[in-house]
């Protein structure tokens, strides 16, 4: 039997990406698959999300144990969760593959092919430009001076103004310390 997982992007219509995988292969060797069909870093911490039919996110399977504390729900490791254990056809899944801006692949397992087997996964069907796979704090902007390209930095307004004077007032301190005036300042 070979599972047929379609893959989406939120981010670019024309991007779809089709993997068949055999249905007990685990979670680590369907993302691997993903990594190589994108040509992303398979080392970067990356989850899958089984999800219902509305795309809400239910039990998570993890590229590694993030250390949660007892008592929290089971954790899912991919090398070690079989895909059979949690997908039958039709089943929805996220890939979430940038956790600081939470971007994913919507996953949904389209086909199930009965009489046949496959040994390593395989991508079937490649369309369009994956996205990056991950997005860069400071971004490339186009400006309209002179067309050139201008990097932005969020650091480029941190200065004296924002961090205050770096010259240092021997009357602002209090050698004694917290003086008496300065505690009627903070009583409630």
């Amino acid at each position: 039997m070979i599972f047929n997982f379609k893959i989406r992007s939120t981010e670019n219509d024309k991007f779809r990406r089709d993997i068949q995988i055999d249905p007990d292969a685990t979670f680590l060797e369907l993302k691997n698959a993903i990594c190589d069909s994108v040509g992303y870093d398979k080392g970067q911490l990356c989850s899958f999300f089984i999800c219902n039919d509305s795309w809400t996110r239910q039990e998570e399977i993890a590229f590694a144990d993030m250390g949660f504390e007892e008592g929290m729900d089971d954790i899912y490791l991919m090398e070690e969760t079989v895909i059979n254990e949690f997908v039958d056809e039709g089943q929805r899944l996220l890939f979430v593959f940038d956790y600081v801006t939470d971007r994913a692949f919507r996953i949904k397992m389209d086909e199930c092919i009965t009489g046949k087997t496959l040994h390593d996964p395989v991508c079937v069907f490649a369309q369009g430009v994956p996205p990056k796979q991950s997005m860069e704090l400071v971004d490339d902007i186009d400006t309209k001076q002179k067309g050139k390209k201008t990097e932005i930095s969020l650091l480029d307004d941190m200065d004296e103004d924002f961090y205050g004077s770096d010259a240092y007032n021997d009357d602002e301190f209090n050698a004694e310390g917290f003086s008496e005036d300065m505690a009627d300042d903070y009583v409630d």
